[in-house]
């Protein structure tokens, strides 16, 4: 065996010098509470990620309208729409049961099926796929209340399955048990953004700090953190003027790169 081959390789390390586990430690706790903080959405998970929506602006893109446990309204090659078959746990909807939604003010959308086609109501009360483009009577509107869904047409009737045909329609001027329906989409949900500085989280006085170790010049080396009552800080929170109260507070110790 080459005397190269017994060398072990690895990351070039001088004499003395200590392996820096600390930074690793941080990134490993960090990607754990990560994981433990994340939210994993189990009705989504039973759906093969099909989430169910619950405002308006959630609808807009690839969608399922789901009538019953697993069961999807699904376009047939004719336009009309039925209720589709119910699915195996953990799966989503077919190619024909999937629909695009296009928003097109703040209450109503356009709905578009998968033979590019748009939804209207006909003069039977069925729904059926075979616009070319929206107008007033390619309408429709997601009502929320309560938690609930259901989906309204031009007519101001809503949308539900016939018990008999299985076919869709929208026929009834009320919405009951038969239109409360969900909306399920697979488009990825957005993070919603903590605007709270990470500065201010925490305790009163951890913020304080914060603040201080942020903006001190540090010329001795010395954390200057004024031992005042800190009600006027919690006051000051409250009130909205957070921030000019903690710069009088560093002022007063004379430590903050920005008082003069």
């Amino acid at each position: 065996m080459s005397e190269y081959a017994k060398v072990k390789g690895g990351k070039l390390r001088f004499k003395n010098e200590k392996k820096n586990t600390k930074n690793k430690v941080k990134v490993h706790k960090k990607r754990k509470l990560e994981a433990e903080t994340e939210k994993v959405d189990d009705d989504a998970t039973l759906h093969g990620g099909w989430w169910s929506v619950s405002t308006f602006k959630e609808i807009s893109g690839p969608i399922a309208i789901e009538f019953q446990p697993h069961c999807y309204m699904k376009a047939l090659d004719n336009g009309q729409f039925v209720l589709g078959g119910p699915h195996e746990t953990g799966s989503g909807p077919e190619p024909e049961e999937i629909l695009t939604a296009i928003p097109i003010s703040d209450s109503k959308i356009a709905l578009k099926s998968g033979y590019n086609k748009y939804l209207r109501v006909g003069m039977d009360g069925r729904l059926y796929g075979r616009s070319d483009a929206i107008g007033s009577m390619e309408q429709w509107e997601p009502v929320f209340q309560d938690g609930k869904l259901a989906i309204s047409s031009a007519q101001n009737c809503f949308i539900s399955v016939d018990d008999q045909t299985s076919d869709v329609v929208a026929i009834s001027k009320k919405a009951e048990e038969n239109e409360i329906l969900k909306i399920r989409s697979s488009v990825q949900k957005e993070k919603e953004k903590d605007d709270i500085p990470i500065e201010e989280k925490g305790s009163i006085s951890s913020c304080e700090v914060n603040y201080v170790k942020k903006f001190q010049s540090f010329q001795d080396r010395r954390l200057r953190v004024n031992t005042e009552d800190k009600v006027v800080v919690k006051k000051a929170k409250h009130e909205g003027n957070l921030h000019e109260v903690l710069l009088d507070r560093r002022a007063k110790m004379k430590s903050d790169k920005f008082c003069k």
